[in-house]
């Protein structure tokens, strides 16, 4: 980004930017904190949280959750825990990912312990100014050099004969990246944190801040050490002091990060012989060059680990020279052609620029939440007394699971109704019908359609208001249908009330219950029971009696109709609520038998014929034939009792 003279933006082709461009970037910049999840609500179910990386100071890797599928994108990371950065942490809670986008900075190579690169980053520093030189230590301001700081600091402590040889931060952002890390020294390791009781270890006792420096005029006759950005020795302070105090064989550089290719600090690291100025001018590279990497980024071992760790299922590597991805790449593949083709990841290091197109399959699967993760416990379980302690247990694979299959943006789950509004944005809700039924008849004659029909009906009875005409004698009378359907008569002249909370159980009970309703008004047995009733108490009983012998028959001519189906030969007398069945099997169907066939006797006996309870009794000499009957007659009883609602 440049200006002209005026303040005005120049139109150079290297310009990548303009100021009012970056200062729209930072204005859409927005604070979140680790593991805090952040949710867009979009139709792709783009979420993601952020991990820490351990690279600086509030480095991040981000989890991302888009489409049902899940990205870990690690960007810079490490996973050592240096002196006052926590090591990056695995993401929790979490399946793999579908894919990693990991960094391959350092490729295979591996580093040095951290006591033997400390050793000789103070070992060659102490042996520069000890012979009266001048040690320069290239560093970005925010990172590495707060690290660096408190390695030196504490070797000057321990170390009282070099005390008196100054150490010299020289940034522009010296004095506020120090504050940063004063500020949030809770996001730091342990270590800080409980020196933090004490003092703060970043007030250092043996290092001076110099917001600006004038090289030309930097008193440098004496031994000192200067850590100076930037660390690429492009330009800046560090390269004014490289160019300064290259050709002194007395004086040294050390690189302690990472070097990107085609910089200074890369080139002096072969040792070349000359050095090219910033002025252009070629001059005689005699100081001391060394290397001790404190770069916070992985080396192989630490990435390898992590990579098996996280067990993604595709693999991108990202951020380093291609030779280096390269080696990596060959490394893992090696390392995965251990396991079956089916489990191994892909790996891909594409260049800059060049899309990448991973095909997923479509998953089917849900997660189950809230009541229903729990089981109740089973007492013939062998964990019976840790049950009963804990009141649940896990359940277990093969258990039947019912509940509510939500899916919202790719993602699946299945709840239990009152778990709906904790796990999900919807809520419960129902839907109340009610439908008016024109009904002529008796409440008498309803009440024995719907005893036939169905079993354990509630009924309650209230008096009904003075001003409604043409009231029942009985009163407004409500049966309850089970818990879900409700018929009230009585309150209105000439109408049934039909009501129920809609569901597919309700709805095919009240068409049902419509349906009785009509055929109640229409059928025999309702227009004689709408007749005038008799008030003789015995021959009224009498009559009641006659019901329910003619309903018994007409289910006892269902018994026969079945058998007859089944048999053919079948022959049947009936007595009040009793009906005997004689069974006749020909000779020629059972060739074990003798040549006058074989006679089964079944005995249906009604006991309550309200709620279709019935007694039934098979003698047959043939085990097998007395079984098939009596089934047969079992069946056809139950599918003509009233309908039990549970």
């Amino acid at each position: 980004m440049k200006k002209g003279a005026g303040g005005e933006l120049s139109q150079d082709d290297d310009v990548l930017y303009t100021e009012a461009e970056l200062q729209s970037c930072v204005d859409k910049i927005e604070l979140i904190d680790y593991h805090q999840t952040i949710d867009l609500n979009l139709p792709s179910g783009l979420k993601f949280h952020a991990l820490n990386a351990g690279h600086v100071l509030g480095a991040a890797m981000f989890f991302i959750e888009i489409g049902g599928r899940s990205v870990l994108y690690t960007g810079d990371y490490s996973m050592e825990e240096d002196r006052h950065l926590m090591a990056a942490e695995l993401p929790r809670y979490h399946t793999s990912p579908d894919v990693l986008i990991v960094e391959s900075t350092y490729g295979v190579q591996v580093h040095a312990s951290r006591a033997e690169r400390e050793a000789r980053f103070t070992g060659t520093i102490e042996r520069i100014v000890s012979g009266g030189g001048r040690c320069l230590i290239p560093v970005f301001a925010l990172g590495r050099a707060q690290e660096l700081l408190l390695i030196l600091d504490e070797y000057w402590k321990d170390h009282p004969h070099l005390q008196s040889i100054p150490i010299y931060y020289a940034s522009k952002m010296a004095s506020r990246a120090l504050r940063v890390y004063q500020t949030y020294a809770n996001m730091m390791n342990a270590r800080i944190r409980s020196q933090m009781d004490l003092g703060n270890p970043f007030s250092f006792s043996h290092i001076r801040n110099l917001k600006s420096i004038d090289v030309n005029t930097f008193d440098d006759r004496g031994p000192s050490v200067v850590f100076a950005s930037p660390g690429m020795l492009q330009s800046g302070v560090s390269r004014q002091l490289f160019d300064r105090w290259a050709s002194d064989p007395k004086n040294g550089c050390l690189i302690a990060g990472y070097a990107v290719e085609h910089t200074l600090a890369k080139e002096i690291m072969s040792q070349p012989k000359e050095v090219v100025t910033m002025e252009g001018r070629r001059q005689p590279l005699n100081c001391l060059v060394d290397y001790v990497s404190f770069s916070a980024h992985v080396d192989f071992v630490q990435n390898r680990d992590f990579i098996t760790s996280v067990n993604p299922t595709n693999i991108i590597l990202v951020h380093g020279a291609k030779e280096e991805m390269g080696r990596l790449k060959g490394a893992l593949m090696l390392q995965y052609n251990k396991l079956p083709e089916n489990k191994r990841p892909t790996i891909a290091m594409p260049p800059n620029e060049v899309e990448v197109k991973l095909i997923f399959t479509r998953r089917r699967s849900a997660k189950v939440m809230g009541k229903l993760a729990e089981a109740p416990a089973d007492d013939n379980d062998d964990q019976v007394e840790e049950s009963k302690a804990k009141a649940v247990v896990e359940p277990r694979e093969g258990d039947a699971v019912r509940g509510i299959l939500v899916t919202q943006q790719n993602s699946s789950k299945i709840v239990a109704p009152e778990d709906l509004s904790t796990y999900t944005p919807l809520r419960v809700g129902s839907v109340s019908s009610r439908l008016h039924v024109p009904f002529v008849g008796k409440i008498e004659t309803l009440r024995m359609f719907l005893g036939e029909m169905f079993r354990d009906i509630e009924e309650t009875r209230e008096d009904s208001e003075a001003d409604v005409d043409g009231a029942d004698d009985e009163g407004v009378v409500t049966f309850s249908i089970g818990s879900q359907v409700k018929v009230i008569v009585g309150k209105t002249k000439g109408v049934a009330t039909v009501e129920w909370d809609c569901s597919p159980v309700g709805d095919v009970i009240a068409d049902s219950l419509v349906a009785l309703i009509m055929h109640a008004q229409s059928s025999a047995a309702s227009i004689r029971l709408t007749g005038r009733p008799c008030r003789h108490r015995s021959k009224k009983a009498r009559e009641g009696d006659l019901e329910n012998q003619a309903t018994a028959e007409e289910h006892l001519r269902a018994v026969h109709q079945a058998l007859s189906d089944q048999f053919l030969s079948v022959e049947a007398t009936y007595e009040a609520m009793k009906g005997t069945f004689e069974v006749t099997l020909d000779a020629n169907d059972n060739a074990s038998e003798e040549s006058n066939g074989l006679v089964c006797i079944a005995t249906v006996e009604f006991e309550n014929i309200l709620d279709g309870t019935a007694k039934v009794t098979v003698e047959c000499e043939d085990e097998k034939l007395a079984a098939n009957v009596r089934g047969c007659v079992q069946n056809v009883v139950a599918a003509s009792a009233p309908i039990a609602m549970d």
